[in-house]
């Protein structure tokens, strides 16, 4: 897809070094660039890397370096950086890895401020490559210099006044508004030849590696101000920020100036979570991680690189819906109505034309066809059909967009409807992705379309799935802010709580401790107290009407599974009775527990039960949980997450994104349940994880959602500390 024209007053990124951060202009926009092992060798990196600079139209002087050759390609080469005689913005290094810190070293001494490192051999290869790359990175950080790489393919900017081809990729990138950032240097290779084949260009095409300094946070934040860059796509291997990801990104995404990012995350059938004791430690693997890293930024997730590149097609060149209300126009009834399936799927609804639209579909229209939602214009429609077709759907207010299918039969007019479309889709305003369906009949049809801005697709249910992931992101940026709550917690009293379990080396705190935690933070704990006599359990009972009786010890984890559970005890002979009755399971189904007594704790009113839970991730920090509970939840793992802090929106999202959303809103007559306080409950636990980290894991198990009005009650909770997975 060729970029959209330039703003006239926009003559080199030169011009607007101040207006970008992280301090990379000097990276995309160097006047002067020196190759550090350039060379003459047929099929050597060094050959390929200066060969694209000196016939990429780089606008600025060229510097081979190399220790023996007198020039590289017929032009003077020097043995040193050292020994060039003008300044030099910026050095691209293939040299083995060992050399790579003494060339820094080099380069910082003649004033250079950026580096790209092409050569592999650092941390990927292990401990001793990893102590290279470290040395490397110290260098540029003592010298203010930033770092591309080491280890990556290299960086490309299509940019006209600057022409900056600074990589060993085989294929040219073609001038587009759409930069592709990717941690894997060979995945480059095969999509700057992937996007030839569609007509797709970039602004900016840069290959991250190891990441040692400047990384996909930094690229985000400088593509953003880059006029030239209209979508962003990644790839990832893995990140390594959390919460300032989320913050920064999401204002990229959903600011007062959205960029679209569209990313793909590899390794999705990775190893989860290590065994660990709660429920939510054992289902927050590493997707739901990124899932909720993504989620939470606002950025789009696909699960294959063709979806990549099918969404950045249309948001490289469609505005987006205002709302979900999308049209079908086609010319078969097959692909209307295999489009009308995955346009539903994908989130959107078929508009409803008004009468207007109706009776102008019925005067241009042969009484054979369709003219309801979606429009058939029948096999044998010209391209004057279609453009009858597609301005009245346009014009229709109840209409927020357009998938155009066309099936090539002997009577189709491909080219002429092309050219119809792009200026009644540009008027309108509204999107429209094309489907022209085969490969040869439609190929000339389909070039049309592509010069125009128009994206297409072999087949509809990919055009519906994009016009979904258009939507998806318009209701990112026009989402409604809830309005936040005013909680207040007593800090104080659950710092004391944890730091005397630390200090007695208690790291499992069960329903006692646990509780109090809860309380602090203003959870809805129930009334309950510690029996450690049958007497004292009966006396608990009469104060506290119906009851439910949990052993508490360090050792036993899950109660029930020993029997050490009994509920609903509601007087103080059947207390007697139960507590004994507890007393003798455990002590004989765990005889080595240490038993500090029976918590009889006030039976819960009925409701909907949920789970909520923390996971301290190594990277992300807390990860929180939020599904439904009981003994089921990790049999349906009907759950959702988000990395803390939130805010009442990620609440919000938390509790709706849940299949079991319907129990909560009163399905089939059951009670609207007291969502509100459900969401302050996700609130406080996000303020529970974020203040004290050395809460590693917790769940509450079940929390009882009421009716609306009636609050939450907690029911059981436990809360594994460990000071050694604070991040």
């Amino acid at each position: 897809m060729t970029a959209s024209p330039l703003s006239p007053d926009f003559n080199s990124c030169k011009q607007r070094e101040s207006a970008f951060p992280e301090g990379l202009d000097v990276i995309f926009c160097p006047s002067s660039v020196a190759v550090i092992g350039a060379s003459n060798r047929p099929e050597s990196v060094g050959l390929a890397v200066f060969k694209n600079l000196l016939q990429g139209d780089f606008s600025g002087i060229l510097y081979p370096v190399n220790l023996k050759a007198k020039s590289v390609c017929g032009v003077r080469a020097y043995p040193s950086i050292s020994d060039i005689p003008d300044p030099v913005d910026l050095a691209v290094i293939i040299v083995p890895a060992a050399s790579t810190p003494a060339v820094a070293r080099e380069a910082a001494k003649k004033g250079v401020k950026g580096l790209i490192v092409i050569s592999a051999g650092f941390r990927e290869t292990g401990p001793a490559g990893a102590k290279i790359e470290q040395e490397l990175l110290s260098v540029c950080r003592e010298n203010n210099i930033r770092l591309v790489g080491p280890n990556c393919l290299g960086v490309i900017n299509t940019d006209g006044p600057v022409g900056l081809n600074a990589s060993f990729a085989r294929q040219k990138a073609h001038p587009g508004n759409i930069a592709f950032i990717s941690q894997s240097g060979a995945l480059c290779t095969a999509v700057l030849d992937f996007a030839a084949k569609r007509n797709m260009g970039f602004s900016k095409f840069i290959s991250v590696g190891n990441k040692a300094d400047v990384d996909e946070l930094a690229l985000i934040r400088y593509l953003h101000a880059d006029p030239l860059t209209k979508v962003i796509m990644l790839y990832v291997e893995e990140l390594r920020h959390g919460f300032e990801f989320i913050k920064s990104v999401r204002e990229i995404t959903g600011g007062d100036n959205p960029t679209p990012i569209l990313a793909i995350k590899s390794g999705r059938t990775a190893e989860g979570a290590a065994a660990v004791s709660s429920h939510t430690g054992s289902l927050a693997g590493t997707e739901a991680v990124y899932n909720a890293l993504f989620q939470q930024s606002g950025v789009f997730r696909v699960q294959t690189i063709e979806e990549l590149f099918d969404c950045a097609l249309a948001f490289g060149c469609q505005p987006l819906p205002k709302s979900d209300r999308i049209a079908i126009i086609t010319n078969a009834g097959g692909p209307g109505i295999i489009a009308t399936d995955v346009t539903i799927h994908s989130g959107l609804q078929l508009a409803r034309f008004s009468d207007e639209t109706t009776e102008a579909l019925k005067s241009h229209l042969p009484s054979t066809a369709n003219i309801h939602n979606p429009v058939d214009v029948i096999g044998d429609a010209g391209s004057e059909r279609y453009r009858a077709a597609l301005k009245a759907v346009l014009n229709d207010e109840n209409v927020d967009g357009v998938i155009f299918i066309l099936t090539p039969q002997s009577m189709t007019e491909i080219e002429k409807t092309a050219s119809i479309i792009p200026d009644l889709a540009r008027k309108s305003g509204k999107p429209v992705v094309a489907s022209f369906m085969g490969l040869m009949d439609v190929s000339r049809g389909v070039a049309i379309l592509e010069e125009n801005g128009i994206p297409h697709y072999p087949f509809p249910e990919t055009a519906a799935r994009v016009m979904g992931a258009l939507y998806q992101h318009s209701n990112w940026i026009h989402r409604h802010h809830a309005v936040e709550f005013e909680l207040t917690f007593d800090r104080a009293r659950a710092r004391k709580v944890i730091d005397e379990s630390l200090a007695s080396g208690i790291k499992y705190l069960g329903e006692v401790e646990g509780n109090e935690i809860l309380a602090a933070y203003g959870f809805p704990v129930l009334p309950a107290r510690l029996a450690t006599t049958a007497e004292e359990a009966a006396e608990a009972v009469k104060s506290l009407g119906a009851c439910a009786f949990k052993i508490v010890s360090p050792q036993i984890i899950h109660k029930s599974d020993v029997g050490g559970v009994k509920v609903g005890i509601k007087n103080p002979e059947e207390a007697v009775a139960a507590y004994e009755s507890i007393m003798a399971l455990v002590r004989k189904n765990v005889p080595e527990a240490r038993i500090q007594g029976i918590y009889v704790q006030q039976m819960a009113a009925e409701g909907i039960e949920v789970i909520l839970g923390i996971n301290r991730h190594k990277v992300f920090g807390p990860l929180l949980m939020f599904g439904l509970g009981g003994i089921f939840v990790e049999i349906f793992k009907d759950v959702s997450f988000r990395l803390a802090p939130i805010r009442h929106n990620g609440a919000k999202f938390m509790v709706r994104s849940i299949k079991a959303y319907p129990m909560l809103k009163g399905a089939r007559g059951a009670p609207l349940r007291d969502i509100e306080e459900l969401e302050k409950c996700l609130m406080r636990l996000s303020a529970l994880a974020t203040e004290n980290p050395e809460i590693a894991e917790l769940d509450i198990n079940p929390l009882i959602v009421h009716e609306e009005g009636s609050g939450c009650s907690i029911e059981d909770c436990r809360i594994l500390l460990d000071p050694d997975r604070i991040c």
